[in-house]
């Protein structure tokens, strides 16, 4: 469990974004959530300060204890769709669509390539080496079932450890076929987790399941009806991940050790003009 649930602290959040955001550890509980705050035409919006952000937890305003807005180090993994399902034009514009987002993270981005089909294989490891990745991504070929739900879990597990800012984007048709984990248990662990999941279907409906598990997450859905909507679509989900606010609090109601709680989470601005919306994951669990 990352940055939404209870962690332990000996120091201050930074407050320049230009600097790494290390582990801490102390005796005080921590809650942190990030925010995205994006205007009427879905833009970024920047320069916002602590004093223009309002948490709630279970409803109750909470004191910001930590904040901290700019460009955070990213941990993304990108997980490709490549059963038969996809075949032909879909598959096409998935690795087309990987490819270009591999370009447009930043040196010290981190990033892993994942096949989904019957399983979730790790083709190409975490790391900055971009050009690894999209040879990876290239030589993917259609094969067997669609076992999404079990993928997303698994790639979850595997960005558990990592440390800071973390982010799933899937390409998918989004039928779920085979898996052993239903859609009620990949939604737990996504809110248990820290990931931003940012779904991109490819069809002509967006999956109820994959718009559900971006809103918990904080992320953001796209369908793609058109090829000449990917790089307005990927464009976005860049645009978004480069400038999003770290905002922490302790809790008012403490937590007591071991239990195990859902606590809900509303960010909100003091006074957002017309169109403006902050997208954050809607709660975290104790343990």
């Amino acid at each position: 469990m990352k940055a939404l649930i209870p962690a332990i602290l000996c120091c201050s959040l930074l407050a320049s974004a230009q600097q790494p955001i290390p582990r801490f550890s102390s005796r005080v509980q921590l809650v942190e959530v990030y925010a995205t705050v994006t205007d009427a035409a879905g833009e970024p919006v920047t320069g916002l300060r602590q004093s223009d952000f309002e948490v709630y937890e279970n409803g109750a305003r909470q004191d910001i204890s930590t904040f901290a807005a700019g460009e955070f180090p990213l941990t993304v993994a990108l997980g490709i769709d490549r059963s038969w399902s996809m075949a032909g034009e879909p598959l096409r514009l998935a690795k087309q669509a990987s490819q270009s987002f591999l370009r447009a993270l930043r040196p010290d981005d981190r990033s892993m390539v994942v096949a989904i089909n019957n399983n979730a294989e790790v083709i190409a490891p975490l790391s900055s080496e971009r050009a690894a990745q999209a040879r990876a991504v290239a030589g993917l070929d259609p094969w067997s079932t669609t076992a999404l739900n079990d993928a997303v879990v698994a790639t979850l597990d595997r960005l558990e450890p990592e440390e800071g800012r973390q982010a799933l984007v899937v390409f998918s048709d989004g039928t779920d076929r085979y898996s052993r984990t239903p859609a009620s248990e990949v939604m737990a662990r996504a809110r248990r987790s820290g990931v931003l999941i940012y779904p991109i279907a490819f069809g002509k409906q967006r999956p109820p399941f994959l718009a559900e598990l971006a809103s918990v997450t904080g992320g953001r859905s796209f369908v793609l009806k058109d090829a000449r909507e990917l790089d307005a679509t990927l464009g976005a989900i860049a645009r978004e991940l480069r400038f999003q606010y770290l905002i922490g609090y302790a809790p008012a109601h403490s937590i007591d050790p071991g239990t195990h709680e859902w606590r809900s989470i509303r960010v909100a601005l003091r006074n957002g003009p017309a169109g403006v919306r902050v997208r954050a994951r809607d709660g975290y669990t104790t343990d």
